[in-house]
């Protein structure tokens, strides 16, 4: 049976190993540097950097959502969502399905104007799901980043900034 909630300090443990299970499936399985604390510190109390569903399968966290509120200079209010997670061996039978359910549920009822995530391209499996639910992958867009070392590098650069 599959239940969703909202995810509870408790559930942590289990988020920040789906967290790394996600990590390894896309290639990069030394990448996370968070730890439990940082997700209670920064996913709970009277301002929560982000929002997190876990999803239940006979009694155990097998999938987590995790988004946060963003603003558009075109849109207004949005929601970013950072992760769908689920762990391999249940993919194809509905959590995810679930969790997106959830986040899109909760985004109308925050009123936002648009809800935006990242897709790996080599993620097929992830990218027909995200067609088939509406959702259009923009080909003409390219994700920038600047990683703490790049933006370390930069700000000592930059001294004027």
């Amino acid at each position: 049976m599959i239940q969703i909630k909202e995810a509870s300090i408790n559930d942590y443990p289990r988020v920040l190993e789906l967290i790394q299970e996600l990590a390894t499936f896309e290639k990069e399985p030394d990448a996370v540097e968070i730890t439990v604390d940082d997700l209670i510190k920064n996913g709970s109390g009277d301002h929560p950097l982000f929002k997190c569903f876990v999803c239940f399968y006979n009694d155990k966290i097998e999938g987590i959502a995790l988004c946060y509120p963003r603003f558009s200079t075109w849109k207004g209010k949005t929601i970013h969502l950072e992760d769908l997670i689920v762990t391999q061996k249940l993919r194809g039978k509905g959590l995810g399905k679930a969790l997106y359910n959830q986040v899109m549920k909760y985004a109308f009822e925050e009123k936002v104007r648009r809800v935006e995530w990242v897709v790996l391209d080599w993620n097929e499996g992830a990218i027909e799901f995200y067609k088939n639910t509406g959702a259009t992958i923009l080909e003409d867009w390219h994700l920038a980043q600047m990683d703490e070392e790049s933006l370390h590098n930069y700000v000592l650069r930059n001294e004027d900034i």
